[in-house]
């Protein structure tokens, strides 16, 4: 019922978070349906991956005699019927629910003719990823005439490359500073290509403050969706002359879709920063924007003649930069597709990279392992130490030597900067063989091969004897576990602390020591649009795609969060965010359920669509790590800045409630932790009005 719910929600986020795109598209139609009508032939429609039907009714509407839609998924499929039939178009329209290639044409075929005119939604992020060039290609072999009419009728990419230590920070491990020593990336981490997946985000909310571009707006190639098209491998190059010098690291791209053979008729994805009245490029989340890392960075100089290359296969692309002069040398050995082979960026995701590059947040933990240190000596418990120098001079404070650490969190660099503070026994528990050895690979790099003993074992499998007959003096977790995919599913640290409560020390420290559950109700710019209901869409009525979306989501996922980044997203706080439930982890995991209810009166005007929801991890008294909101809100919009690494919960209200700001009106919230099912559920309502 998710994987359904999750589809359904695209197709319904297509039709109504997108009426620019819309429009686009009943532009381009009505054009070509003209042209094919001035040409004397009838218009035959074929619409691959037709969702609602809304494409094709806009076709008929427009004069087109028939029409062929074509989707895959049944459910989608149902829906789409449902709504041809109430428009009226059933007469005009067949929903085949078939993959094109399965589609067949003759008299007892699916299509009883082939189309003249190919409508088509088939892109993603990255333009080719969900198939388009495969789906085309089978298309203009098998289902429409040769010089048919296309909407959209041509595609072009395009390819920025620009410096940018933050986006550089999300594909390669960075030096550390840890009390004074380096801590250095394995040098197979720094060789290596990186994942070859695109990196898809709202690059509107990425500052240009943030990067330097150091070429300009390069068109990379165009695929022209009127004529055969290849999903072989292709290469296309472009020169420039490098506008300031930098560190080349990153490509930044987009695409334009070309709705007419004119070009008149466009549909942008530009970032908004592109524009010159940025708050009114159109909102997309579907079609968002592409960043590219380069195998390695490269230092150019200004004015430097260089050549850009993008490869693509069937479903991906991929950039390379060189020297103009060796553009033709590029041409005939084009790049491989870059492939991971050091591990960490399998291990690793690209918001995990930027995790642990963050200066600040390592900062904090090094401070927590210092003031474990500190509070360990003057709560006498005498140990050997090193030495120990007060923390407010802010000089060196190290761990004891007989500390016995035990870190818990997948691929974590925790245990080593522990180890870095004079720690001689640490041991982390590594949930994989991969993980263990990019850890690996780690330590050996800064020459402390052997400094952790990494223990690929779950907690509960834990002995005294793994841990050569000790017992543990300081349990540590981020938490990071790459399982979790909302905010409290780190409190698995919870349960592995419970089930290693054995093995622990009486004086044992925990750190962090506690964690604490935050909401903020909030109205979204347009992260709202994916649950709002489409009604009519361009005339049309889709009230059964929004009936059927209703029903899935009634199922469950209604009535719990979903994760999002929210630093992509933006909101505006319209309450005071608060600290709703605190959970314990120097005690054991309770039997009993922690409920708490309470409420948050709205303080500032606004529609409010939903509530935020993070974790915070109280390292010591003293040191806190978020996972929400980094900066205080701002006092008089309640503008919210989010971190970056981790995705935040949000839990949206069946309908968005229009707040005076009075403090009349509150969210009423009610939490309930479940120990046996290690969830947070949850319920909120308007109350006061």
């Amino acid at each position: 019922m998710l994987k359904e719910s999750v589809w359904l929600c695209k197709c319904f986020c297509l039709s109504n978070f997108a009426p620019c795109q819309n429009k686009k598209y009943y532009q381009g139609i009505r054009a070509a349906v003209s042209r094919i009508k001035a040409r004397g032939e009838r218009v035959v429609v074929l619409d691959i991956g037709t969702g609602t039907g809304l494409l094709s009714m806009m076709a008929v509407t427009a004069g087109a005699d028939f029409c062929y839609a074509v989707e895959v998924f049944k459910p989608m499929a149902e829906a789409a019927q449902c709504i041809v039939k109430k428009n009226n178009f059933s007469d005009k329209i067949k929903i085949i629910n078939k993959h094109s290639s399965d589609v067949t044409v003759g008299p007892d075929g699916d299509m009883h003719e082939k189309a003249n005119l190919l409508i088509t939604e088939l892109f993603d992020t990255e333009l080719i990823g969900e198939g388009a060039l495969p789906s085309y290609q089978h298309a203009h072999q098998n289902l429409v005439t040769a010089g048919c009419e296309a909407v959209p009728h041509r595609a072009t990419v395009y390819a920025q490359l620009v410096e940018s230590e933050l986006l550089w920070s999300w594909a390669q491990l960075q030096p550390a500073d840890v009390e004074g020593a380096r801590l250095v990336p394995p040098p197979t981490v720094g060789r290596c290509a990186g994942a070859h997946s695109v990196c898809d985000v709202q690059l509107s909310q990425v500052s240009p403050r943030s990067f330097t571009p150091l070429s300009p707006l390069c068109a990379m190639f165009s695929v022209d969706f009127s004529k055969p098209v290849s999903s072989a491998f292709q290469s296309h190059s472009t020169s420039f002359v490098a506008r300031s010098g930098g560190r080349a690291q990153v490509v930044l791209s987009w695409w334009d879709l070309d709705m007419d053979p004119s070009g008149t008729i466009v549909c942008s994805m530009a970032p908004s920063w592109t524009y010159q009245q940025p708050a009114k490029a159109p909102w997309r989340d579907h079609w968002m924007q592409s960043v590219y890392f380069l195998p390695a960075e490269r230092q150019v100089a200004e004015r430097e003649e260089l050549s850009l290359t993008v490869c693509h296969d069937d479903y991906s692309l991929w950039y390379s930069l060189q020297p103009h002069s060796l553009q033709d040398a590029q041409a005939a050995t084009p790049p491989p597709r870059p492939c991971c082979t050091c591990q960490a960026h399998l291990v690793w995701t690209r918001p995990r990279f930027g995790e642990l590059n963050d200066r600040r947040r390592t900062g904090s933990y090094v401070a927590a392992l210092r003031s474990v240190s500190e509070c360990r000596f003057h709560g006498r418990v005498y140990t050997v130490c090193v030495y120990v120098r007060s923390l407010k001079r802010g000089s060196l404070q190290v761990l004891s030597e007989d500390s016995v650490c035990l870190s818990v969190s997948d691929g974590s660099l925790l245990p080593v900067f522990a180890h870095m503070l004079g720690a001689k026994k640490v041991f982390s528990l590594e949930n994989s063989r991969m993980s263990k050895q990019v850890i690996e690979e780690v330590l050996e790099a800064n020459s402390k091969k052997g400094g952790v003993e990494l223990l690929e074992i779950r907690p509960e499998q834990l002995t005294s004897q793994d841990l050569r007959g000790e017992q543990i003096s300081i349990l540590m977790g981020e938490p990071y576990f790459s399982t979790s995919l909302l905010p409290w599913h780190s409190l698995f640290f919870w349960y592995c602390r419970t089930a290693l409560a054995g093995l622990l020390r009486p004086t044992a420290t925990i750190l962090p020591c506690s964690a604490s559950l935050h909401v903020v109700a909030v109205e979204f710019q347009d992260l709202w649009r994916i649950r709002a209901p489409c009604g009519i869409c361009e005339g049309f009525d889709v009230t059964p795609m929004d009936e059927m979306v209703q029903r899935s989501l009634d199922f469950r996922e209604s009535r719990e969060a979903e994760p999002h980044p929210l630093w992509e997203y933006p909101c505006r706080a319209l309450t005071h965010p608060t600290a709703v439930m605190t959970f314990d982890f120097t005690q054991c995991v309770p039997q009993e359920p922690i409920s708490s209810q309470g409420s948050l009166p709205f303080i500032r005007t606004g529609r409010c669509h939903g509530v935020a929801l993070w974790m915070e991890y109280h390292l010591t008294d003293d040191v806190t790590v978020s996972g929400g909101l980094t900066q205080p809100i701002s006092e008089q919009q309640g503008d919210c800045e989010w971190s970056r690494h981790r995705k935040q919960g949000v839990y949206f209200l069946r309908s968005a409630w229009d707040s005076l700001g009075d403090g009349r009106t509150s969210v009423s919230y009610s939490f309930t932790f479940e120990p046996s099912l290690g969830d947070v559920k949850m319920d909120f309502s308007i109350t006061g009005h």
